[in-house]
């Protein structure tokens, strides 16, 4: 008896563009889960200056309501960013890229504001931008 066992190469580019579609899948929610966080502290900043504590001795002093509008228009921009990726768009992949350095910039310049939340937020865009750049493209 003989049996037929398909090589590993064979099934090579089908687990590749698995793994590169789950990539783009977690890029896409993660991107959006930041993006709607990024909403929230962005509305946070705008009602409510006084939830934030200031640093006095900080290198970059901004006004925290012009924060707030910053962090809320970067939300919006990667919440819709993160659905362009979930339908696998070329345009979105290289825009989150962006918009997750763009979240990372900006909350490493708020690290005063509110330390924690910023080291999270930094992280998972690390992840966003990790995913997006190690995934290759998932749909041709």
């Amino acid at each position: 008896m003989t049996a037929t066992h398909p090589t590993h190469g064979a099934h090579a580019p089908s687990a590749k563009r698995e793994w590169a579609g789950g990539l783009t899948v977690f890029a896409a929610v993660t991107l959006m889960l930041v993006g709607v966080l990024d909403i929230f502290r962005g509305i946070m900043g705008i009602a409510e200056d006084d939830v934030f504590v200031t640093t006095q001795n900080y290198v970059f002093k901004f006004d925290l309501t012009a924060w707030g509008w910053t962090h809320l228009v970067l939300g919006a921009i990667a919440v819709l960013v993160g659905m362009g990726l979930g339908r696998g768009a070329l345009w979105a992949r290289v825009s989150g890229v962006v918009i997750a350095g763009l979240v990372v910039i900006a909350n490493f310049l708020s690290l005063p504001y509110y330390p924690v939340w910023s080291v999270v937020m930094i992280a998972f865009s690390g992840f966003v931008i990790w995913a997006l750049c190690v995934g290759g493209r998932s749909r041709t």
